[in-house]
């Protein structure tokens, strides 16, 4: 197989040299398993120096001028050259153990992809809170979140990729268009646990309580309002960083 690995970054000068760094260390520890790698920044009209620190760890750069998460991510794929794509968010680290739970999936458990458990490395209670849930309903609902998400390349084309209707779900959205892909095959959309993925809780320092709180009214009053609307979905897209 040939792995290729999908960062979609928005101004993300502070993290994505340790993102692509703990990648290309996990893929050089299971070089063995894959006829070859790539790893791809998708750069979504960055305005500080995210595609020049990701070009000098060792990553391929496409840029997307639309800031729009579901483009970065279609941006990147559409580079991709493997037969496999792993989307992994760029203020997170991914594990050597992470990448071997996913690889041994693919080899061994006729899957069309999948998502991942997740830890966050800090954060304040709320944050913790809010994590926690989510890390429950991925886990019921075997979808992916939006940090980890893997799958067969060509099952991506056929659904269409991301959808570009939505600035956020998107990573739901996929995994239920994935699931019904497979189905009809005999293969499996699968949730990995046995080393979850490390993700960053710095929004939770640099948002308020009441952002949060915002975000998730405007959801539970008005769900597909709130997700075609990128003024709705503040942290998301500001830059804040």
């Amino acid at each position: 197989m040939k792995l290729s690995v999908v960062i979609p970054a928005f101004n993300e000068e502070k993290y994505i040299e340790r993102c692509v760094g703990s990648i290309a260390l996990a893929l050089e520890v299971h070089a063995a398993k894959m006829a070859d790698k790539e790893i791809i920044v998708a750069d979504n009209n960055s305005t500080d120096a995210t595609a020049e620190i990701a070009q000098r760890a060792g990553a391929k750069v496409v840029f997307e001028s639309i800031n729009h998460i579901s483009r970065a991510r279609n941006a990147g794929a559409g580079a991709a050259t493997g037969d496999w794509l792993l989307f992994v968010d760029a203020d997170c680290e991914l594990h050597a153990d992470t990448l071997a739970d996913m690889l041994d999936h693919v080899e061994y458990h006729n899957c069309v992809g999948g998502g991942c458990d997740m830890v966050i490395d800090r954060a304040p209670a709320l944050g913790r809170l809010i994590v926690f849930v989510a890390r429950k309903f991925m886990k019921l609902t075997k979808n992916a979140g939006g940090a980890f998400l893997f799958c067969r390349a060509d099952a991506f084309r056929e659904v269409g990729g991301f959808s570009e209707d939505v600035y956020a779900a998107e990573e739901i959205l996929m995994s239920k268009a994935l699931k019904r892909w497979a189905t009809p095959r005999g293969l499996q959309f699968v949730f990995l646990t046995r080393k979850p993925l490390l993700i960053s809780g710095r929004k939770f320092y640099l948002y308020s309580y009441w952002d949060f709180l915002k975000i998730f009214l405007y959801a539970l009053f008005s769900r597909k309002r709130t997700l075609g609307s990128k003024d709705r979905l503040g942290y998301f897209y500001d830059g804040r960083r």
